[in-house]
């Protein structure tokens, strides 16, 4: 039945594709014993030497080498996005941030961008803090209409991590 293949029992992985393990620290006899192939003395023969991220042996790194080019504001606005394709999950003809976030189509707080992705079919009556002009076309030609709605001070910060505090400060940080 399986004449192409020959005796099952003779297969064997191709020469040199199966290298064997390097066992260090193991003796002379093993040819990697005493120093475990690290060479005499020096920081590299130690525990816990390790090279920095980025060194390349003094010359000078790439990283230093390539110019600064740009930045990012800290008082940025960063918007959830959703797509016009997510509204279907959405019952209802009217949409604003409390029944998208109720959808867990976004998480957590900020303001809400309509990006232009995907299609709809019936008619909606949406409330969002921002909107493309793709998604706008695609509302309006459904049927349905668009509302802007302004940026809450509060709801426009950038969501910063976990915060630790100074035991030793008095004034608490803030974020």
């Amino acid at each position: 039945m399986y004449d192409y293949i020959g005796d099952l029992g003779s297969l064997r992985p191709a020469p040199g594709s199966i290298k064997k393990k390097k066992r260090i620290g193991r003796g002379r006899g093993s040819g990697h014993g005493d120093t475990a192939t690290r060479g005499h003395k020096g920081a590299k023969s130690r525990s816990g030497w390790k090279q920095k991220v980025g060194f390349e042996g003094g010359q000078m790194p790439l990283k230093r080498r390539i110019p600064k080019r740009g930045f990012t504001p800290l008082n940025r606005t960063e918007y959830n996005e959703v797509k016009v394709s997510d509204l279907s999950r959405i019952a209802g003809e009217n949409v604003d941030p409390a029944e998208i976030r109720k959808a867990h189509i976004v998480k957590g707080r900020g303001p809400i961008v309509l990006l232009g992705t995907g299609d709809i079919d019936r008619a909606v009556k949406i409330s969002v803090h921002r909107v493309t002009k793709s998604a706008q076309e695609k509302i309006t030609a459904a049927g349905g209409s668009i509302e802007i709605l302004p940026l809450d001070p509060i709801d426009r910060r950038v969501k910063k991590g976990p915060t630790t505090r100074n035991k030793k400060s008095k004034v608490p940080s803030i974020g």
